[in-house]
């Protein structure tokens, strides 16, 4: 069991411990009746739809949306968000992916839409009856968002949707995606809207497979009819939206990773203390506690800054730039080496099918990509830096 002593940091409140210990609870319990290697790889789409109504009968999916609209907290609490993927994580990759989509495919809707607009998509969310999906990345333009071409036309009282996404989690399977498109040139001329899945013109021409398995296609749209008032917000918005939901969600891919991570140490620490070598166990030998020790600082200044960035959003209400690009790029590159230092101490076993270890070494790359490549969070992280930087008048 991974140790549960961060939770006495002061970035938390009382209720925060108790969700992370009675999420953890229900997690060990029920997550194992629903997932299954033999069940995600024979029928992906079924098990998240299954993980997404359990999610919302259990009451978790409730921390993705406000309270006014059937949530747990008035605004979007992220120390809750990243506790909830930190502990899914730690159980299932595929649960926190069910999770986490729910909360970013309907986080624009919930911290930018018209009334009408929340109460409509959000109380089916937050009890996993509608599958959401954030429809932002195409083929040319995924770290650079500036650069897509998929349009909305304004056509009297609605929008005409032409183009192309790619990369869509929740693809074939959501009942909405937030969806952003050009109705003008540059920066302000991005735009974000809802569209139902059975919308006509709207297909999936790609299912695409990857190393850790979950629904994720491409999306064409031709000639979609879009009704105005699913626009979010106002014409040439979208770019606002789109950094704006990633500053909040971006911290919990880091938790999600900071999960994957204390599984990690969790699994080679008891296999490295019944593992027989040399006469001893595994972790009477320097060299194995000196990896731990790697992997438990890592995991502790992941958490550190994961935390930091989260408090930071929840208390002081500003913007986490800064500290959610730090947050995720520390967390999900030092996961990717306590897992690969966990597969090594594993031998043989850790390249096994079906060795937690290596599923976790599997699920683990992804989440260097999306929502902003590392090399991506480097250049933000820069970019803050020399904006906040102010240089010494002269003769001072």
């Amino acid at each position: 069991m991974a140790d549960q002593s961060f939770l006495d940091w002061p970035f938390f409140e009382p209720h925060h411990k108790r969700l992370a210990l009675d999420l953890n609870i229900w997690a060990a319990d029920v997550l194992p009746t629903i997932v299954d290697h033999e069940a995600v790889h024979k029928n992906v789409d079924a098990t998240c739809k299954t993980l997404a109504k359990a999610l919302g009968s259990g009451g978790w999916l409730r921390y993705c949306i406000p309270a006014a609209y059937g949530g747990a907290h008035d605004d979007l609490d992220v120390r809750s968000l990243c506790l909830i993927r930190e502990t899914l994580a730690r159980h299932s990759g595929l649960a926190d992916f069910a999770f986490a989509m729910q909360g970013l495919g309907s986080g624009a809707i919930s911290t930018y839409g018209s009334e009408a607009q929340k109460h409509t998509y959000l109380p089916a969310v937050a009890s996993g009856e509608k599958i959401a999906a954030f429809a932002l990345s195409e083929a040319g333009a995924g770290s650079d968002v500036t650069a897509m071409s998929t349009s909305l036309v304004k056509q009297y009282a609605d929008y005409i949707a032409n183009g192309e996404k790619t990369w869509i989690s929740n693809g074939g399977i959501a009942d909405f995606y937030t969806l952003f498109g050009r109705t003008g040139a540059g920066k302000k001329g991005v735009s974000a809207i809802i569209i139902d899945a059975d919308t006509k013109g709207l297909s999936v021409t790609e299912r695409i497979e990857v190393i850790a398995p979950h629904p994720l296609a491409r999306l064409n749209f031709d000639d979609c009819k879009i009704p105005a008032g699913n626009l979010i917000g106002d014409e040439g918005d979208g770019l606002k939206i789109a950094l704006g939901t990633l500053d909040i969600f971006r911290t919990t891919v880091g938790a999600a990773a900071l999960g994957f991570a204390r599984r990690a140490l969790d699994e080679a620490t008891a296999h490295a203390t019944q593992r027989k070598m040399f006469g001893a166990t595994l972790s009477e030998l320097p060299i194995a506690q000196e990896r731990l020790a790697e992997m438990a600082l890592d995991i502790d200044a992941s958490a550190l800054l994961i935390y930091r960035s989260a408090w930071t959003k929840d208390v002081k209400k500003t913007r986490v730039t800064r500290e959610a690009a730090m947050a995720k790029l520390f967390a999900t590159d030092q996961a990717q080496f306590v897992i690969d230092k966990a597969v090594q101490m594993f031998g043989a076993l850790g390249i096994k099918k079906g060795v937690k270890v290596e599923e976790l070494y599997r699920e683990i790359r992804a989440l260097r990509i999306y929502e902003g490549a590392s090399e991506v969070q480097k250049t933000v992280i820069a970019r803050q830096h020399l904006q906040n930087f102010r240089k010494p008048e002269a003769g001072k």
